[in-house]
C-alpha cells in the first residue's frame, strides 16, 4: 500500500523528468524566481549576494580556481554542459545525422545563416558604441528551450522537422564555442596553453591506444581544464575538447549518466545565477540602449532569416533539399524558433562585457527577445495544424531527400 502511494506521488514527476519539455520549463520557472528574489526589497541583497559570495577553495595562493558561486556555476559546472554538447556534436558528426555532407550541408547552412545575420544586425546598431563587442550575443540557439517549445506542438509537427532543428541548434552551438573561443579571449598565457596541449595530447593517446576506463582520461581531463582556465581561454571550451578526444563507445554511457544532472541541476542552476539581476529603477535605460534592440531583433529577425534565406538558396541552388514531410512555410516557423538564444547567449553576455550595467541590458535584451521569439514562433506553427497546411509544396526527390532518424536528446 505504501509502495503504491509512493509510486503515485513520484511516478508524475518522473514522467516529468522524462519529457523533452521539462528542461525548457524548469528554466523558465529559475528565471522567473530568480528575478523575483533578485528585485524584491526583503530578497534582493540576500540572493545575489548568495552568488557573488566569494569561496577560498584552496588556501594555496599559487592555485587558481574559481573564488565565487556564480564563477563556480559558469567555469567548472558549465564545463560538463559543454562537455555533453560536445559529445553530441562528435556523435553526430561521425556516425549520426551529420555523417555525411548531404545530410549535415543543409542545417550547417541554416547555422551559419542563423549566425550570420545577428551579428550583423547587432553591428548596424553598435558599431561605434561601446557595446560593439557584444555581437556574439544573438548568434546562439538554445537547444532545450527551442525543441521544448516545439514539442508542444505535438504530432502537428513532423519528426523531421524537430530532428532539423536539434541539429541545427547543435551546429550552432559548436559556432558559439568557437566564437568565444576565438573572439572572446582577451589574454592568453602561453605557459598554461602548452601544458594544456600536452594534456590534449594525452587524452588522444589514450584513445588511440583504445583504453576505454574513463577513469584514465579524467585525470588529464582535470589538467587540461585547469591549464584552460588559466591560460586567458574561457574554461568551458575544455569540455568540448575532451569530449571530441573520448572513445566512441563510450560517449552513449557518458550521455546517458550527465544528461539529467546537467539538464535539471546545472543548467537551472546556470539560469538561477545568471539571471541574478537587479533591474534599473527605470527600464528606460534598457530599451534606449542600443544594445537592446541590437539583440532583441538580432534574435527575433536575424535567427530566422539568415536560417531561412540561407536554406532557402541552398535548396534552390540543388545542393541542398527540403528535410521529408516539410514544407518552405514550416521551415520558416523553425526559424521563429531559432531565436530562441537564452542559455548560450546569456553566456556570452557574461564574457563580451566587463561591466555590471551592459551585462543586465543585454541579459534582459536576451530574455525579452527568447521570449518573443518563443511565442511568436508556436504561434506561427500552430497554424499548421490543419492536414491542407502540412501539405507539400515541392516533394523532395529521393536522391536529395534530407532524412532523420528519431533519437537525438535536447542539451
Amino acid at each position: 500500500m505504501a509502495e503504491q502511494r509512493f509510486y503515485k506521488i513520484f511516478s508524475p514527476i518522473r514522467d516529468f523528468i522524462n519529457d523533452s519539455r521539462a528542461t525548457g520549463i524548469i528554466l523558465i520557472a529559475c528565471t522567473v524566481l530568480s528575478l523575483l528574489f533578485s528585485n524584491l526589497g526583503f530578497s534582493q541583497h540576500l540572493y545575489t549576494g548568495f552568488w557573488e559570495r566569494t569561496i577560498h577553495i584552496t588556501g594555496n595562493s599559487s592555485i587558481h580556481l574559481p573564488e565565487s558561486n556564480l564563477l563556480i556555476i559558469n567555469d567548472i559546472l558549465m564545463t560538463l554542459f559543454f562537455f555533453l554538447v560536445g559529445m553530441e556534436i562528435k556523435r553526430e558528426l561521425t556516425i549520426g545525422e551529420l555523417a555525411s555532407i548531404r545530410k549535415s550541408l543543409l542545417p550547417v547552412l541554416a547555422a551559419l545563416g542563423g549566425m550570420i545575420c545577428p551579428a550583423v544586425i547587432f553591428s548596424f546598431y553598435n558599431f561605434h558604441t561601446p557595446g560593439k563587442s557584444g555581437w556574439g550575443i544573438p548568434m546562439a540557439t538554445d537547444i532545450a528551450f527551442s525543441l521544448g517549445v516545439l514539442s508542444l506542438l505535438g504530432k502537428k509537427i513532423p519528426v523531421q522537422l524537430k530532428i532539423f532543428l536539434a541539429a541545427l541548434a547543435i551546429i550552432d552551438d559548436l559556432g558559439a564555442v568557437i566564437t568565444i573561443a576565438i573572439f572572446y579571449t582577451a589574454k592568453l598565457n602561453a605557459i598554461y596553453l602548452l601544458f594544456g596541449a600536452i594534456a590534449v595530447i594525452v587524452l588522444i593517446a589514450l584513445n588511440r591506444l583504445k583504453v576505454e576506463n574513463l577513469f584514465f582520461y579524467a585525470i588529464p581531463a582535470i589538467i587540461l581544464w585547469y591549464c584552460i582556465f588559466n591560460s586567458g581561454v574561457h574554461a568551458t571550451i575544455s569540455g568540448v575538447i575532451v569530449s571530441f578526444c573520448m572513445p566512441l563507445k563510450n560517449l552513449a554511457k557518458l550521455e546517458h549518466i550527465l544528461y539529467k544532472p546537467v539538464n535539471f541541476i546545472i543548467m537551472p542552476l546556470f539560469a538561477l545565477a545568471n539571471t541574478a539581476i537587479i533591474l534599473p529603477e527605470s527600464m528606460s535605460d534598457v530599451f534606449t540602449s542600443s544594445i537592446t534592440p541590437g539583440v532583441m531583433l538580432g534574435l527575433i529577425l536575424g535567427k530566422p532569416l539568415g536560417i531561412f534565406f540561407f536554406s532557402f538558396i541552398a535548396i534552390k541552388l540543388g545542393i541542398a533539399s527540403l528535410p521529408s514531410n516539410t514544407n518552405f512555410k514550416q521551415l520558416w516557423g523553425i526559424g521563429l524558433l531559432g531565436g530562441i538564444g537564452f542559455t548560450m547567449s546569456i553566456f556570452t553576455s557574461t564574457l563580451a562585457y566587463t561591466s555590471e550595467a551592459m551585462q543586465v541590458i543585454s541579459k534582459v535584451s536576451v530574455m525579452a527577445g527568447s521570449l518573443v521569439a518563443s511565442l511568436i514562433g508556436y504561434s506561427y506553427l500552430y497554424n499548421f495544424k490543419n492536414a491542407a497546411d502540412l501539405k507539400l509544396e515541392h516533394p523532395p526527390k529521393k536522391a536529395k531527400t534530407f532524412q532523420f532518424t528519431p533519437g537525438l536528446k535536447t542539451a
